[in-house]
This record gives C-alpha cells, structure tokens and sequence, in this order.
C-alpha cells in the first residue's frame, strides 16, 4: 500500500530546529493561516478553496427520496470524499486510506452531527418524500490543512447551493399527495436552511524545545511547540494534531485529538481562544466571497435593466 514519503534525518532536525527558534519555513508566523482563496462554479453548489497549494472543490447536489424510517420529518445528508492519486501518489483509486477514512468522521462530526444544516426544513411529506443532499468532496492538491480546507468548502458550497422549488399537490381521492418540482427556468431556486456555520481549525504540535512557546506567544518557556495550519512536511515530522471546530459565536462543535503527543490544559484553551478569532475571520471572508458572486450573478438587477434599455433603443 502506497503511503507518503517520510522525512530524511536531516529534514527532519531543520524543521524541528526552525519551528524552535519560531521560524517556519514558509515565512509564516506560528498563528498565521495560508493565503485562502475561495471561488464558485458557474452552477450552484459548487465551491473551489484554496489554502496554499492544498486545493479542495466541493460538490452539492439534491434528490427526492423517502426519508429515513426513524426519522420521518428529517431530511438526509451525507458527506463523501474522494482522495486521487491526482492529489497525492499515497491515494489510490477504489481504495480508502486512513487518511480519507479520517478526514469524512471529522467532517461528518463537524458539520452533520453539530446540526449545522436544518434536516427539518428539507422534509416535503412526512414519511414519504425529503430532500437528500449530498455533499461531494473532491482533493485535487494535498499539502497540508485538509479538513481545513474541506471545511470552509463544504460549508461555502452549502450556501451557495439552490435547490429547485416544489410545490405538494392533492392526489386522487383517498390517495397520497404529489410532489412537483418546478424547473429552475420557472421558479427561482431555494437556499438551504443553515442554523449555524462550523469551521474546522487544525492545530500541529511538535517535540518539546527551550524557548518555544505555543502559538501566538513570546513567553520563554518549556513547553510544547504548537503551529497552526501545519503543512505536509510540518506535519510528517509533528507529533500530534488537535482539529477544533467552531461557530462564530465561540460554540464548540467538535474536538478531536490525534496522536499521543500530551497537550497542556492550558494550551488547549489557549488554541480554543486563538481558533475562535480564526474562525471569525474566515466567516467573514466567506460571506463576502458569496455577496461578491450574488453581485455578479445579479442578470436581473440595475445593470441588466440599463442594459435592457439600451437595447430597446
């Protein structure tokens, strides 16, 4: 079975010995985000993030189908991934790696189990028909900050996605009722009912080194190196990891700790404190990446009507 390329002794003592001295290799700071970039396809529901030279699109899309038997007023939602050899020689097609196994729990936890989508609002007939939205996530680059990136993508798409309108209608008499779907054309398409917007922050920690603090202080001091937003070397020679998942308003969704490096309680409230003012920023920049592309997509709004004008003239 393929697997990543480990580190040489000698690549391994450098990284160790720069992140030491509070250096990365990239230039970054320890607290510090790669550049994100995030864009949408010319259909709904689909998102492109950037982080780095990790690269991850996202997929939605929706059927009509019976709901599950336990769950009569909820709707269904799945997240898939899919890791390419394109992504990396470690992945092979048809085979699922540790990695991808690890990489749909935590996304699955993140954002299906903490309620981030409204399952009610996508229920048509109770019992009979819902909505089933999937989510598809795709890898085409892996360099580090994979669930990250997933994350902002999954979420980004979700709502960015329009679902077609469907109206109930009364069946023959004594019979169930139908559901019509109403083509895009006809009816403006519907946006999914999100309660909240969970956001993944990824933590690396790193072997214990004098004069290294955790992320984002100056202190002098004994402790654990911790970096955030690790890249793939970083990460192949890190002792741990910690993904926190957050909302906005500092609700905690998921922790996850992989890897049996120790952690200090108090660095672990430190890196909540530092996720919760990522999770912010990257909220923000999500919103208004989605008013930028609305913007564009505004055929209807004050330029098309000028454009119509010039054109009855």
């Amino acid at each position: 079975m393929p697997r990543e390329a480990e580190p040489s002794l000698n690549e391994r003592s450098f990284v160790l010995q720069a992140l030491r001295e509070n250096i990365r290799l990239d230039g970054r700071a320890l607290d510090a985000f790669r550049d994100m970039h995030l864009s949408f396809g010319d259909e709904y529901g689909i998102a492109d993030v950037r982080l780095g030279k990790t690269r991850v699109i996202a997929r939605i899309s929706a059927t009509i189908t019976q709901p599950i038997p336990d769950r009569k007023f909820d709707g269904i939602f799945t997240v898939t991934t899919e890791l390419s050899p394109m992504a990396s020689p470690a992945f092979e097609v048809g085979r699922q790696t540790p990695t991808e196994t690890l990489l749909s729990r935590l996304l699955e936890k993140a954002i299906r189990r903490s309620s981030a989508l409204d399952t009610e609002s996508l229920c048509l007939i109770a019992g009979s028909k819902c909505w089933s939205i999937r989510a598809d996530v795709h890898v085409l680059s892996h360099d580090g900050g994979l669930l990250d990136a997933s994350c902002v993508a999954v979420v980004a798409a979700l709502l960015h996605f329009r679902r077609p309108d469907v109206s109930v209608e009364p069946g023959p008499v004594g019979g169930e009722q139908r559901v019509r779907v109403w083509g895009m054309k006809e009816r403006a398409g519907v946006g999914l009912s999100m309660l909240h917007l969970p956001v993944c922050v990824t933590f690396s920690f790193f072997e214990r080194g004098v004069g290294a603090g955790t992320a984002g202080e100056g202190r002098e001091r004994e402790r654990e190196i911790v970096v955030l937003d690790a890249t793939l070397q970083e990460s192949a020679v890190g002792s741990g990891d910690l993904a926190l998942t957050l909302n906005r308003h500092g609700e905690v969704c998921q922790i996850a700790k992989l890897g049996g490096a120790a952690v200090d309680a108090l660095t672990l409230l430190h890196c909540t404190d530092v996720a919760l003012l990522k999770v912010q920023e990257i909220t923000k920049f999500i919103t208004q990446r989605l008013e930028e592309d609305a913007r564009a997509r505004d055929r209807g709004g004050v330029m098309a009507k000028e454009l119509s004008a010039q054109n009855d003239r």
